[in-house]
């Protein structure tokens, strides 16, 4: 009977070594202290590029000066008064920028975009209009429709994501994606980016707040994050694991058998 309760004190102990050696144990930014100011580009756009997709809306206030330019979008619509009003049908296909970084906008024609912030091209839009005399005080509004970022490698979910602001950080895309797993390694954190027509894969170490200085903080669209697993050698932690669920099962196996035994005697 004393050795019945061992067993099945032993046993329960190894199964709580085991829930908290299966744990994570990385600490993220653990070089940041209380109080410290760390500044980071909080003014950050995204860059157009080839093969984006943008959803472009001119509005003033004759709604009517606007309508040429948004023909396109379903942003307006004439009413059966003959006024313009708003329309709610969504721009889901947008302005698509061309291999040669242009796209071709209502009345303005051949527009070169790429390489602009979203800002810069807004402006860009707004000055032409005023400049060619179509509407004194423009607003212009651009978004893109198909920003999105990959993720791969020793992380939560690997796949796609797409972003509706064209706004998101490398920290923010790995919560998305279900946070790191036990076997990434913190200094090898990759973005493969495509940067005038080439590929370049920029390594980062998310232990440091050197991560607010990476050009890749804040990504860019059809980024690829790419997690490298611990695969060469495994960790003490890992070893650690696996010597507890050996023990337990041997210890499980054990105690059925004891169980079987003391159960046939009674019987």
């Amino acid at each position: 009977m004393k050795l019945d309760r061992f067993l099945f004190a032993g046993l329960t102990a190894l199964l709580l070594l085991s829930s908290c050696a299966s744990s994570k144990k990385f600490v993220y930014l653990n070089d940041m202290e209380a109080g410290q100011k760390y500044p980071f580009d909080y003014r950050h756009e995204a860059v157009i590029q080839c093969n984006d997709r943008l959803s472009i809306t001119v509005s003033c206030k004759q709604m009517e000066l606007a309508l040429p330019f948004n023909i396109q979008s379903g942003s307006f619509q004439i009413s059966s008064d003959g006024e313009a009003r708003s329309s709610a049908t969504l721009d889901t296909k947008g302005y698509r920028v061309d291999m040669d970084g242009n796209i071709e906008f209502p009345i303005l024609g051949t527009l070169h975009l790429a390489g602009l912030h979203l800002s810069e091209a807004t402006e860009l839009i707004r000055q032409e209009i005023i400049d060619g005399d179509y509407i004194k005080s423009p607003i212009v509004t651009i978004d893109f429709l198909n920003f999105k970022y990959t993720v791969l490698g020793a992380i939560g979910r690997n796949g796609s994501f797409p972003v509706e602001d064209g706004r998101i950080t490398i920290l923010e895309a790995i919560a998305n994606a279900g946070d790191l797993s036990p076997k990434a390694r913190l200094d090898r954190i990759a973005v493969i980016r495509e940067t005038d027509g080439h590929k370049e894969i920029f390594l980062n170490d998310i232990r440091s707040k050197d991560i607010f200085n990476s050009p890749c903080f804040f990504l860019q669209q059809n980024d690829i994050i790419y997690v490298e697993p611990k695969y060469r050698k495994k960790d003490s932690e890992d070893k650690t694991l696996q010597y507890v669920t050996l023990a337990t099962s041997i210890l499980t196996a054990v105690c059925s058998a004891m169980w079987a035994t003391n159960s046939l005697k009674n019987n």
